[in-house]
């Protein structure tokens, strides 16, 4: 562990502390945590004076940071330590122009509009030299054919493109190639003003607005030095629970639906509206967006809204308990789910995959019991009894997630009121020369931002790390030898946000 900084989750560190190492200390120090049970959390770009730095932010039961100086070509982590970093790498190349020598696979992450030119989003002055236009990743042989499907999709569905190559009904092969509505969010969050960042994060990715804007909010405080009530903790957390309800209950009935199994989707399409309105009862928006400002929330939890949410959640449990019986019973589906898309333990650790997928396919790692915020030191952790990671196995945590945060809303909300003001948007005066990183358990998994502020308190770097960023390779890894037509089936098991991933 040496030169590694340990840290605390919302921990505010001085960036004259940041240890910084030369690349080759710093390679080996990586190659040593993670081919040791270490993780990626954060890996990102910035520019220190006119030189430029990677940070890297890594984590076992610990949280630790370290940086480094590099020259316009480092040679690749990926290569050599492992697949943890190949998307981390070929972010940096693109948004700095930073090229990690011997990466196996540098093709662009989300399409830039300045491809073929000078500069970047950022405000570098140099050429971008990663192609624009990909050639996909080919098998050759006179069964082998391939389908196409995207970028456009039917519907609202995010642009996403999918390239299968086949042997028959085989799939050998899926390469995903998404970013096509870059929205260049992150340079956006350090130009506009500082009232706006809430509002910004929860539109990352609209079915994780309460994760998103949590961890923003999060880091606010600990730069503006913001206490939060006991009392407004308590109604962040169950905000963030009936977010993570209502998304599964809602992939639940997905999952029912594309096997045909119509009674369940119907069923869970419901209630997944009655966790949405429980969120409007709460701040007056379905999405939770709004509620969580820096500081505390905007909207204090009433004792009516309290009796309110707690009758409801006392008539939907029994309810859930059926549907779920009637989904998981059915040998129809269990003849689909089971040893379908499935992605072993070994591979997702590979992958450094997170969040309900990772724990499905046994990987025990949940941002609540490892480095809590909020109420959640407070609250027990959950389990999972059923890892063989496939669809199975992604759909049964789903329901003993569901089943968890039942309980833990049911526990906070009969806790003795505790006082606690309502806040309003303000402009916060940040510490300068400062670095802090925040992680919560967004209901698809570990979400993350990283912000770091310069000599007068502006935010110089802000980094957003959505957990579909880790997860994305596993659903592709999840049809190798699967048939083509388990596809959706195996995506809707993941459930990955395109937004978050499109930046």
């Amino acid at each position: 562990m040496d030169n590694l900084l340990q840290i605390t989750n919302g921990q505010r560190v001085d960036r004259s502390q940041l240890p910084l190492v030369s690349f080759a200390r710093f390679f080996r120090i990586m190659n040593d945590f993670i081919h040791n049970n270490g993780y990626i959390v954060q890996f990102f770009a910035y520019k220190e004076g006119e030189r430029m730095r990677l940070l890297a932010v890594v984590r076992n039961s610990n949280l630790y940071v370290i940086t480094t100086e590099v020259d316009r070509e480092f040679p690749s982590l990926t290569l050599t330590v492992g697949a943890k970093f190949h998307l981390f790498e070929r972010e940096i190349a693109e948004q700095f122009g930073l090229r990690p020598a011997g990466h196996p696979w540098l093709k662009m992450v989300r399409y830039h509009a300045n491809y073929a030119g000078t500069g970047d989003v950022f405000g570098n002055d140099y050429r971008v030299d990663i192609p624009g236009k990909y050639d996909y990743f080919q098998i050759h042989g006179e069964s082998i054919h391939e389908v196409a499907v995207g970028p456009v999709h039917a519907g609202i569905i995010e642009p996403g493109h999918f390239r299968f190559q086949c042997a028959g009904e085989q799939v050998l092969h899926l390469e995903i190639q998404l970013g096509y509505q870059h929205r260049g969010i992150e340079p956006m969050l350090t130009q506009v003003p500082q009232k706006r960042l809430p509002i910004l994060c929860e539109a990352i990715a609209g079915d994780t607005a309460i994760g998103h804007n949590l961890c923003c909010c999060q880091a606010i405080e600990t730069l503006a030095g913001l206490g939060v009530a006991p009392g407004a903790r308590t109604v962040r957390t169950i905000a963030l629970e009936l977010e993570r309800l209502a998304n599964h209950i809602g992939d639940l009935g997905a999952l029912s639906g594309d096997v045909a199994f119509n009674p369940p989707a119907a069923f869970f399409g419901r209630i997944r509206g009655e966790f949405l309105n429980l969120l409007l009862v709460l701040c007056g928006n379905r999405f939770g967006k709004s509620l969580i400002r820096p500081g505390g929330i905007t909207q204090a939890m009433t004792g009516e809204q309290r009796l309110l949410i707690t009758a409801k959640l006392a008539e939907l449990r029994p309810e859930i308990v059926h549907v779920c019986e009637l989904l998981f019973s059915a040998h129809t589906v269990q003849s689909r789910f089971e040893y379908t898309g499935t992605v072993d333990r070994n591979m997702a650790d590979q992958l450094g995959m997170v969040g309900y997928c990772g724990r499905a396919s046994g990987l025990e790692y949940d941002v609540r019991e490892f480095f809590p915020t909020e109420r959640y030191a407070d609250l027990p952790a959950n389990t999972n009894q059923v890892t063989n990671g496939d669809v199975y196995s992604r759909a049964m945590v789903r329901q003993e997630e569901i089943m968890h945060s039942l309980s833990l809303i049911e526990r906070l909300l009969a806790l003795p009121e505790e006082p606690h003001r309502t806040v309003t948007m303000q402009e916060y005066p940040l510490t300068p020369e400062s670095f802090v990183v925040t992680l919560n358990e967004g209901w698809r998994g570990e979400v993350s931002h990283c912000l770091l502020t310069d000599s007068e308190g502006g935010i110089a770097r802000y980094k957003i790390k959505d957990p579909s960023f880790h997860n994305w390779t596993g659903l592709a890894m999840a049809l190798r030898n699967q048939e083509i037509s388990d596809f959706p089936l195996c995506n809707k098991s993941f459930n990955l946000s395109y937004c978050g991933f499109d930046l």
